[in-house]
């Protein structure tokens, strides 16, 4: 058992500096490591899904915003009768000034060449494009870094009831060897009455582990988008956890190269063009224009699209705003000071990264400490434990002492487990406050 504990937990990918995907296969096989969860949840998680289509629906907008560059042609048909017909006297003789019936179809083209809106469309898309993808990029940070722990949390589950058992098995040996020595006269019935306490103990905390257990794996397929009532078989291939769970300590804060950070710079961009377009709202509007209609007019319906009289002409319209009560100063002032609030946002970012860094770090050299102490206190109790149980049948200790060892090694080897996943948990916390968590999907 000595060493047994050392190729526990594998990190694989998420344990280097980053993870890379290679697999685009969005099927999820049978024992499946923690690089085919991670590149099927990239597939299925609905969080992501959502992500994606907010992506998609942005390149909606921006196509619907910037389709106003394009002539814009409507058509407007018209059919009237006239009840009573307005009628003037001209040199003593009532002449009608209309006809009874009249139709009509115009057809008008419009092209904007000078408009606010649709400057700040244009110039706006690549933001918005690239707000869009940041978006993504997080969800897809969070993603690895949620089926990570949740990976490296059933493995740990796992092996705390592998421990369980084989705890299960010493006591069921005991008990067997203690009532025995009852039977012959050797000890009284105490020995054998712990060794059964001790063993209905260990019974239930198998059966707690293996609740536990299960609540974690449903937990898992929610991230992977998967129903509770599906089985899900992982694969728990050894490696060396002494290599692996080592980090360069001495790698330097780079705040720029968080996700969250780049959002905000994006987020100040858009406000930075919203403020230019306020200060556009002072230009002209100016459109070209054309018009062509088709006009029917006479006083029997039957013949009333027997002749057409048409009409077109082509010009340009141009509205000037001159007055508006101020509201795009405030506006302009408004957008302006939405500029400093994203400002003190960006500010207050930083030292929140600074502070989640630091305490990631923090809490990854604590690990690390607690994880030297847990595996050197198991590799004294796994001594202690076999110098006791042989001196135990040798009648030179007692089921006491035997009894407390075997707890001692129980407890050694399950805070081992415990401390050899927070520090998992805290490397993986260094790797997105670095913002070294990738993803190539």
């Amino acid at each position: 058992m000595k060493y047994r504990f050392k190729y526990l937990l594998p990190l694989l990918l998420c344990a280097v500096t980053g993870t890379s995907l290679a697999q685009t296969n969005s099927e999820l096989g049978p024992n499946a490591s923690l690089d085919d969860l991670i590149t099927y949840a990239l597939h299925n998680k609905i969080d992501l899904k959502q992500a994606q289509l907010d992506k998609e629906i942005g390149e909606k907008e921006i196509a619907s915003a910037l389709s106003g560059w394009f002539p814009q042609i409507n058509a407007t048909g018209s059919l009237g009768h006239a009840i009573q017909v307005p009628t003037v006297n001209i040199g003593g003789s009532e002449v009608q000034m209309a006809q009874k019936n009249t139709s009509a179809l115009t057809f008008q083209a419009e092209q904007s060449i000078i408009s606010p809106q649709l400057f700040q469309a244009s110039k706006a898309s690549r933001f918005i494009r690239e707000r869009n993808d940041l978006n993504v990029e997080s969800t897809k940070i969070n993603t690895i870094v949620d089926v990570s722990k949740a990976y490296y949390d059933i493995l740990t589950s796992e092996e705390q009831i592998k421990i369980i058992n084989e705890n299960i098995t010493r006591l069921e040996r005991q008990l067997t060897e203690a009532t025995s020595r009852y039977e012959v006269g050797l000890v009284d019935k105490t020995d054998f009455k712990r060794a059964q306490i001790s063993l209905n103990n260990a019974k239930a905390s198998l059966k707690s582990a293996l609740e536990n257990r299960q609540y974690k794996y449903d937990f898992l397929k929610s991230l992977l988008n998967i129903p509770t009532q599906e089985s899900v078989s992982l694969s728990f291939a050894n490696q060396n956890m002494e290599s692996n769970i080592l980090l360069d300590t001495a790698e330097i804060l780079q705040i720029a190269n968080r996700v969250e950070f780049k959002q905000i710079q994006n987020l100040q961009e858009i406000q930075k063009l919203n403020t230019q377009y306020q200060k556009w709202n002072f230009l002209p509007k100016l459109n070209a224009y054309a018009n062509y209609g088709l006009n029917y007019r006479n006083n029997e319906f039957s013949d009333l699209y027997s002749n057409n009289i048409p009409s077109s002409n082509i010009g340009l319209s141009l509205s000037v705003p001159i007055f508006q009560g101020g509201k795009r100063l405030h506006e302009i002032r408004k957008s302006e000071l939405q500029e400093q609030r994203l400002e003190l946002d960006l500010q207050n970012l930083e030292n929140q990264i600074s502070a989640q860094y630091s305490a990631a770090m923090a809490s990854y050299r604590a690990n690390m400490n607690e994880w030297r102490n847990a595996k050197g206190n198991m590799e004294l109790s796994e001594e202690v434990y076999n110098t006791i149980k042989l001196q135990y049948d040798a009648g030179v200790k007692t089921y006491l002492e035997l009894m407390t060892a075997e707890t001692d090694l129980k407890t050694s080897q399950l805070n081992y487990l415990n401390a050899l996943y927070a520090v998992l948990v805290s490397k993986l916390d260094i790797q997105k406050a670095l913002g070294t968590v990738t993803s190539n999907n």
